[in-house]
């Protein structure tokens, strides 16, 4: 018979307030065999402080592969393994990714183990609609590759999320504000739920003028979101209201959307589903 195969957990960790870690998370680092870590000094603190003994292993960006392989053959043999980050949820803009597609393409139980996020976090108290977002992580290093990915971003209708290293705030906000817009407002969040955490609101422009006015407000890490792009006034459903709903009164449906397609120039398909809307709601 064949030895039964451990499961691979996916842990998230505090991004800075240590009590912020759930009970099932402490409870599966407790009884894993193996906890593989972004940085295991790092890690090993967290693990201290909760009286967490499982063992640590380093999984970072420079050994991703080869520690993959090794834990592999402890998942096949059985053995159960937490996978951790320095802060919030591993595999999304940190190491680990690597792992989990190994694990299930060998066949490996995969379990999430949900919890804290910075991108979640800045975005429930931003004040922007979080109907849908964009969560880009970092923008590249080099000038040109990142205009090059903010002109793709420009006109997404969907809030942006960033992240940003202290060194380089300055230079991401000014990228910013030259390819959105300095009117586009942004929620600053700096050292979140930590110490020093940082909520700042303003504009992109405004962001600019914020970060030089203290040096410290240059320091720690960043997460950054950006409002959407405005919807154009002539893709606004609801501004052929008055007309759809005259022509309701007389007409089908369809014969309505077809006269106030020759009446305003406007697509068939967002005019009907307009319409359709209205006749609903009436």
């Amino acid at each position: 018979m064949s030895q039964p195969s451990g499961t691979l957990f996916i842990v998230a960790t505090p991004i800075g307030h240590r009590e912020d870690i759930s009970a099932r998370a402490l409870e599966t680092l407790r009884t894993v065999a193996l906890i593989a870590a972004e940085d295991t000094r790092n890690s090993g603190l967290l693990m201290q402080h909760f009286g967490i003994r499982t063992p640590l292993t380093a999984l970072h960006e420079h050994n991703e592969r080869s520690v993959s392989a090794t834990l592999m053959q402890k998942l096949q043999s059985g053995l159960s393994v937490a996978l951790i980050s320095d802060a919030g949820t591993p595999a999304i803009s940190d190491p680990g990714a690597l792992l989990v597609e190994s694990a299930l393409a060998g066949g490996i139980r995969v379990v999430p183990i949900p919890g804290p996020s910075a991108v979640t976090a800045l975005l429930s108290v931003s004040g922007f609609s979080a109907r849908h977002f964009f969560f880009y992580g970092f923008l590249p290093v080099k000038a040109g590759a990142r205009t090059r990915e903010l002109a793709t971003l420009a006109g997404l209708q969907a809030t942006l999320v960033f992240y940003e290293a202290p060194h380089r705030i300055r230079e991401c906000l000014a990228a910013l504000a030259e390819a959105l817009g300095g009117e586009r407002r942004i929620v600053i969040g700096r050292e979140l739920t930590k110490l020093f955490e940082t909520v700042h609101r303003t504009t992109l422009a405004g962001a600019l003028l914020w970060i030089d006015a203290d040096p410290n407000h240059q320091r720690g890490e960043f997460v950054l979101a950006v409002e959407g792009a405005q919807q154009p006034a002539d893709q606004d459903p609801a501004r052929h209201d008055a007309l759809l709903l005259a022509l309701l009164e007389k007409l089908s449906l369809g014969d309505a959307v077809r006269i106030a397609m020759q009446v305003t120039g406007t697509g068939r398909k967002m005019l009907y589903e307009r319409a359709l809307q209205l006749t609903q709601g009436a």
